[in-house]
């Protein structure tokens, strides 16, 4: 079994939904394949989940009438004329109960069951379109065995104990399901968060201990650098699990932060692929080292510095341990820490709750934020070690460095800059790391 997910782009119109049926007719049976929503479509949801807070009803009406044009496009392009208006219907009923909920009081399950429709009418219409062309497919609802628990921390066995009675009793070559949805440790409808499709994927081919996981999207694999904001970036064939892990935390856009993490014990490969160019080779993810060393850069943007400086830090015991508990209480993850006797620096990923924490830091030290900065992640195996790695540090030289962190682990060196400094980091990083090393050989 092999688990293919394929996200927004590579589903988002008809032309690229027949790109993805084409792939899936040369690739290795048996398969399930995770869909994300249309590109665009959980934008709509979303901005329809605000107007069902703010009970603007105009807006709603606005909204489902945009996703019945989005997917009837679609429909009209895919689907023969004796089966449109089946699709259409199917379309149309999944609208109405869209339309109630916005419409109804909320509850907590409010925003789950909005967003994540995109998912549920999209894997319909990509059901009935294979069914069309003959292509015998099983069509399962993710919210019958996603049941993940604790979303940093899924519970793969309950997955997998609701998931493998489905395949059992449905026997097929091919499954089509949704990625994005579970249930919480409540049983209640959830997500997997932005981006969650990949997370659903790795999460499904651990459950049913795949042979491999393939993301697809519209880039070919894991670039060296951000190809948003650097020329002439490549991507790489091979990373280890834990070199993946860091670059997709700190920012690289292709993979999302825990993709990984269900996989890694269970030695399921993942490979990174381009809908659009299926022969490039794309990016491999496994616990293979190919090579040692300088692999990639990527960057993380939203992050607030907090310096905390305390006279009585000096041989003051419990200081740190006091200050960790302010960020517990409050929910909420560091991602760089550095430290003198004096003070420590350290920054977050999610500002939410920062008024009540620095109201907390303040009654027992002095308190500095700082906004609008990036994390620059450089990446690879036992980086230190590689004898490139120094160049890295000429950055003193032109950029406004905030912070420095190396030793948490080997493979990564993360420097804190102002985010109007992320695109000048990236590229001088890129030259001296990569196109110099280049022009040598």
């Amino acid at each position: 079994m092999n688990v293919l997910k394929f996200g927004g782009t590579s589903v988002g119109s008809a032309q690229n939904i027949r790109k993805v049926v084409e792939i899936l007719a040369v690739t290795e049976s048996p398969k399930i394949v995770v869909l994300s929503a249309m590109s665009g479509v959980t934008n709509l949801l979303v901005s329809l989940n605000q107007a069902s807070i703010d009970k603007n009803t105009a807006r709603i009406d606005e909204v489902i009438e945009q996703l019945r044009a989005k997917h009837n496009e679609a429909i009209d392009d895919l689907f023969t004329a004796e089966n449109q208006a089946s699709a259409r219907a199917q379309i149309d009923e999944f609208l109405i109960n869209i339309d109630n909920v916005a419409r109804a009081g909320r509850t907590l399950t409010t925003y789950a069951e909005l967003v994540t429709y995109g998912e549920t009418m999209l894997t319909s219409l990509f059901s009935r379109f294979l069914t069309q062309e003959n292509v015998v497919n099983v069509l399962l609802d993710a919210s019958t065995f996603m049941n993940v628990g604790s979303v940093e921390n899924p519970n793969i066995e309950a997955v997998s104990q609701a998931l493998l009675p489905q395949l059992e009793q449905n026997p097929s070559q091919l499954y089509i399901t949704q990625g994005f949805v579970c249930r919480d440790e409540r049983g209640s409808l959830a997500t997997l968060k932005r981006g969650g499709s990949d997370f659903s994927a790795t999460i499904i081919a651990a459950a049913v201990s795949a042979e491999g996981v393939q993301i697809w999207t519209d880039i070919d694999g894991l670039h060296n650098n951000d190809p948003r904001y650097v020329e002439g970036t490549n991507p790489i064939e091979h990373l280890t699990y834990n070199e993946a892990a860091e670059l997709a935390y700190f920012g690289a856009k292709i993979l999302h932060p825990q993709t990984v993490a269900p996989v890694i014990d269970r030695d399921i490969p993942v490979w990174l692929k381009n809908t659009f160019e299926p022969s490039a080779p794309g990016t491999k993810i496994s616990n293979e080292y190919h090579n040692r060393g300088l692999k990639a850069i990527s960057a993380k943007d939203g992050i607030t510095a907090i310096k905390i400086k305390s006279n009585r830090m000096l041989g003051a015991h419990g200081f740190l341990r006091t200050i960790f508990e302010v960020f517990d209480r409050h929910e909420t993850s560091i991602d760089m820490i550095t430290t003198s006797e004096v003070a420590i620096s350290l920054t977050i990923d999610d500002s939410s709750h920062l008024k009540a924490i620095i109201t907390e830091l303040s009654v027992i030290a002095e308190v500095t934020v700082e906004e609008d900065h990036s994390i620059i992640c450089i990446v690879g195996e036992n980086l230190i070690a590689d004898q490139e790695s120094y160049k890295a540090f000429g950055i003193l030289n032109s950029i406004p460095v905030r912070m420095i962190a190396y030793g948490g682990s080997n493979n990564n060196i993360s420097l804190l800059v102002p985010t109007r400094e992320k695109i000048n980091a990236l590229q001088f990083l890129n030259a001296q790391l990569f196109q110099l090393q280049e022009t040598v050989a």
